[in-house]
């Protein structure tokens, strides 16, 4: 079995179901100082962080990654258990095994070749893990970004190993990701009986124009590499469970995926203008999830786009889709970020996988663009 595939394999039978870690960490910090590395814990609350380090001054290009992992969901529904690792036709099956325990294992073996093949690099190499990615993501990566912050740590480039590529290895490069911005709306009315309209007030009524105005808008026309900002209704709740009450309130979550035409300050503003112009009576809570973040061509997408190029056989296309990832606090700090991983068609599912064969390549992968940058 070879060394990544081994540590993997030993990665997902830990249960580090979000925010736990389940000694993920300390497992690859005792490999890592074994290696030279310095390594530092930081603990939030019940989120584990570890800050592993070789090397000084500039430049800094830091592996980000994330130990933690989604529920499994029915294990019953499993082929086999979700935290028991297991290849069959040459997959690795286990919760975590594309995302992102796999990354983690190819970051960690290609660090051990990087600094044993190169005691002397140019710049700090680094590596930044937490178990908080999955889960509320306030103790992990957004917080060790404060503690950076007022340290005057610098970062200049950031890969994260979110599983990135579509049908194989390397075939995506994603070179930012849409903020998040997150919203609870309580819209209040006055309850009362069906049959009487006119000694109540009906939130649903007055909240659905608004809300179809929102969810009907045309944000802009997308940005760069960006698509369109978007706004999504999640969730709709009032009512008491009776059909002859009209509610005193109804409560709705919603989301924007949104692109650098906007912060997350106009866009509440926006939303807040639509509100009070049909003259609801509400309360709004925002939840900032993070900001957009993009990474312009430069000597990082250069160097990316010819090693994916060797590995995929062809030049990858670059992306900015998806969802969210921690680069979003890292991008913040003047880092060029980028995401780099296996294939993601099966993460959050039932039987996650990665094909062992593109988990073998992966070391060589990100080994590669560490030469590309610090040596060269």
């Amino acid at each position: 079995m070879s060394e990544v595939l081994a540590l993997a394999s030993e990665l997902i039978r830990r249960r580090s179901v979000t925010p736990a870690d389940e000694g993920c960490q300390s497992l690859i910090a005792a490999r890592l100082q074994a290696a030279g590395f310095d390594c530092e814990r930081l603990r939030f609350a019940e989120v584990d962080n570890l800050w592993a380090t070789h090397g000084s001054g500039a430049p800094v290009l830091v592996l980000l990654g994330h130990t933690d992992v989604v529920p499994s969901g029915p294990v019953e529904a499993w082929a086999s258990d979700p935290f028991e690792p297991a290849i069959r036709d040459g997959v690795l099956y286990g919760r975590g095994a594309a995302d992102m325990k796999g990354s983690v294992a190819a970051f960690v073996v290609a660090l051990e070749q990087f600094v044993a093949a190169h005691p002397g690099h140019a710049g700090t190499v680094a590596l930044l893990l937490t178990s908080d990615e999955e889960g509320d993501a306030i103790d992990g990566v957004r917080r060790v970004a404060e503690v950076f912050r007022g340290r005057g740590q610098s970062i200049d480039w950031c890969i994260t190993g979110e599983p990135s590529s579509t049908r194989k290895l390397g075939d995506l490069l994603r070179v930012g990701r849409r903020g998040t911005l997150s919203a609870t709306l309580t819209v209040k009315g006055v309850q009362g009986h069906v049959a009487y309209p006119d000694k109540a007030r009906n939130p649903i009524h007055q909240a659905l124009p608004a809300l179809a105005e929102l969810a009907g808008r045309s944000w802009d026309g997308g940005y760069e590499t960006f698509p369109p900002t978007s706004l999504q209704i999640s969730n709709f709740n009032a009512g008491t469970g009776a059909n002859n009450v009209i509610p005193g309130e109804a409560r709705i979550l919603f989301n924007l995926r949104y692109n650098p035409h906007w912060t997350a300050v106009r866009l509440e503003q926006e939303t807040g203008a639509v509100l009070d112009r049909h003259g609801l009576e509400y309360d709004l809570h925002w939840h900032r999830g993070g900001e957009p973040f993009y990474t312009p061509e430069g000597r990082l997408r250069i160097v990316a786009r010819e090693v994916l190029g060797e590995f995929a056989g062809a030049v990858p296309e670059e992306s900015t889709a998806g969802g969210t990832s921690d680069a979003r606090f890292i991008a913040p700090l003047g880092a060029q970020c980028i995401e780099v991983g296996p294939v993601n068609a099966s993460i959050h599912k039932v039987d996650e996988n990665v094909s062992v064969s593109e988990l073998e390549a992966l070391p060589a992968l990100y080994r590669r663009l560490l030469e590309r940058l610090l040596l060269e």
